[in-house]
């Protein structure tokens, strides 16, 4: 048999199959940063497609480009080069002729020389005036000639992609097929606009007869119409943008196209059918263009195409209409534009916009908003503790901790292992299991585990522990750049419990006038708000509660706070303020301290800022439960809180 042959080539269908996968994690974060920093999970998802990521340019970077690249179209280029051409064929044929009257002697060569000193100044007079002119010289008919050819190879290229070069030599029987052909178009499109019931038949012998006309091979009579649309509203915004002599001079060229004054009226008929059948095309807007570089009538409305084409990748890119996704971006386009890499990362774009979506990182909430799911939390969770952990490791004496307290003590003996546990499995009971059973079935086959053959090891009890987070949320803690901070410290110490120490029950709990017992993912999209208060009293009040409700466990509190306390609760549920604080406010702040210390908690308090009346209260509060108080900056937040919790547990 002989080995099948492969064959290699580029790829050329679909996104790149050895092209690396979005890097989700990196955007997770990114988008985590911004959630927690206060913007809502759409508008942080928006702002790093704004962005893009190390590897791919934002949607801001390519509407950037976008708007460059219009620019440099309208800063480099200006819409007279058919009119520039024609004069400098029109000067040229005048000049030859004059060239061979000059020795002439007689009557009919001063008449001649007579005949051109008349001439109209307006370019197109002039060619008008000449078109029934008994030309002597060879090169002047020649360039006159050429006029003509040109006029009617522009004005074709205006309305029909590629026309200019297609008809490089243009004879009297190419005019009759190119008249012939915008005849047929016309009643073609009559028979559409009046809803004939044989247009499909009446469109597939115009193609069988026409086709060559058509390089973008439409498949239907809307599919045309769409094309010519585009490029007739093309030519009229060009028009638009030119002064008014300039497009006299041009309506008045177009007659003498081919030396056939029928092309123009054809192409007239044609363009108002095509605005009739096609009006929500830009026909009425025009540009400014203030450049050196003369383009002709096709080129001027190729350049108007790319305009138009530009304009839509900027509102494409902007995603600013209602149910925009980078799907609709159109990277063909792009590409025309900006080039392949541009093309390369808008796919990339929308392939992170799709896999975030895709992979359920945003739920729905009942409201119709979006948030963060619990998948992408843990995933925050994990980014914000392998941070910690690396600052952890980091100082010096410090051992690994990010086993610690992943087990108790061993007991010497092992149980079959049940759905759940976390404890080491048994190695050799395992291995000897799945020996014992297979040698018992006679199978032959090599020994397989098994889950019936796995043990794992036991061990004793560890104690449990309820702790009470408590985050300080008053402005100011936004206002001095500890929000974030705060935010990833909740995270770290929720992940370490919920990986490490399962049985431990967290509550967190955010105070700023009132305190309020949070879920983890209110806490992340919590908003700073302007609120006076910090009322230390009632997180306390709450941290109390929690802890009651876990009486076998270890009471831990850990408070974190940029201000001393200056609101309290009264027993009606309201809110009491004073600044600075009232006897009343300390009083019950140092109340429910003591209630926690006849609970037997473990207090640290951690103190963000270097204010002294903060600091004075703070270690007060240590001192009365027996605490201890902790200052870290800002990045070592988090560290500081996940040590706390585990040097707590260990004494």
């Amino acid at each position: 048999m002989t080995a099948p042959g492969y064959s290699y080539g580029p790829w050329h269908e679909g996104p790149d199959p050895l092209a690396a996968p979005a890097d989700l994690r990196e955007a997770l974060d990114e988008i985590g940063q911004e959630v927690m920093a206060g913007a809502s999970p759409r508008s942080a998802l928006e702002e790093l497609l704004r962005r893009g990521t190390r590897d791919t340019a934002g949607l801001d970077e390519l509407t950037r480009r976008v708007w460059q690249r219009r620019s440099e179209i309208q800063r480099r280029h200006r819409l007279d080069g058919t009119l520039q051409e024609v004069r400098q064929l029109l000067d040229a044929a005048v000049a030859a002729e004059r060239a061979d009257l000059f020795p002439d002697p007689s009557d009919d060569a001063r008449f001649q020389e007579a005949v051109l000193d008349a001439l109209p100044s307006g370019t197109a007079a002039a060619v008008r005036e000449l078109a029934e002119y008994d030309w002597r010289s060879a090169e002047g008919r020649q360039n006159y000639e050429r006029i003509r050819d040109l006029l009617g190879r522009e004005l074709l290229d205006s309305r029909f992609e590629g026309m200019k070069n297609a008809l490089q030599e243009t004879g009297s029987a190419d005019v009759e097929r190119i008249n012939q052909m915008l005849a047929d178009l016309n009643a073609l499109l009559s028979a559409h606009a009046q809803g004939f019931a044989d247009v499909p038949q009446r469109f597939a012998e115009f193609m069988s007869r026409h086709g060559e006309f058509f390089p973008e091979q439409p498949r239907t009579v809307d599919e045309l119409i769409d094309v010519l649309a585009a490029r007739a509203a093309a030519a009229q915004r060009m028009l638009n943008s030119m002064s008014p002599e300039q497009r006299a001079e041009l309506a008045e060229l177009s007659q003498q196209a081919f030396g056939d004054s029928r092309m123009a009226e054809q192409l007239s008929a044609l363009d108002g059918q095509l605005r009739a059948l096609r009006p929500r095309q830009d026909w009425d807007s025009s540009a400014r263009f203030r450049g050196d570089d003369s383009l002709g009538f096709g080129e001027g409305v190729r350049a108007m195409t790319d305009l138009a084409e530009l304009d839509a990748l900027a509102e494409q890119l902007s995603q600013s209409y209602p149910g925009a996704r980078l799907e609709d971006i159109d990277s063909d386009a792009l590409i025309r534009q900006l080039g392949e890499d541009a093309g390369v990362d808008a796919r990339r774009l929308a392939e992170l916009e799709r896999e975030l979506r895709r992979q359920g990182l945003f739920e729905r909430t009942a409201d119709g908003s979006l948030r963060l799911s619990p998948k992408a939390l843990r995933r925050l969770a994990e980014t914000a503790l392998s941070d910690v952990i690396k600052t952890l490791r980091g100082r010096a004496g410090q051992r690994e901790t990010a086993t610690a307290g992943a087990a108790g003590e061993l007991t010497g003996s092992s149980r079959p292992w049940q759905f759940g546990d976390t404890q080491p499995w048994a190695v050799s009971r395992t291995v000897r299991n799945a020996v014992l059973r297979t040698a018992a079935g006679g199978t032959g086959r090599g020994t397989e585990l098994d889950v019936s053959d796995v043990e794992v090891v036991e061990t004793e009890q560890r104690a449990r522990a309820a702790v009470a987070l408590c985050v300080d949320t008053s402005w100011s803690m936004v206002q001095e750049g500890r929000w974030l901070p705060m935010k990833r410290t909740a995270l770290a110490l929720q992940q370490l419990i919920a990986t490490r120490f399962r049985g431990d029950a967290l509550q967190l709990i955010t105070f700023g006038r009132y305190a309020t017992a949070v879920e983890l993912a209110e806490l992340v999209g919590l908003e700073g708000a302007w609120e006076q208060g910090t009322n230390a009293h009632h997180a306390l009040l709450l941290a109390g509660r929690h802890l009651r409700r876990n009486p076998g466990a270890r009471p831990v509190v850990l408070l974190v706070t940029d201000g001393e306390p200056t609101a309290h609760l009264e027993p009606d549920g309201t809110a009491e303020f004073d600044y600075p604080p009232s006897p009343r406010t300390l009083a019950k702040t140092l109340t429910e301290v003591d209630r926690l210390g006849k609970l037997g908690t473990s207090l640290t308090v951690f103190r963000l800022g270097d204010d002294s009346r903060l600091t004075s209260f703070v270690d007060l509060l240590a001192r009365r439960a027996g605490g201890r108080v902790v200052a870290p900056d800002l990045g070592g937040l988090g560290a500081a809180v996940v040590e706390d919790y585990l040097h707590t547990r260990r004494s």
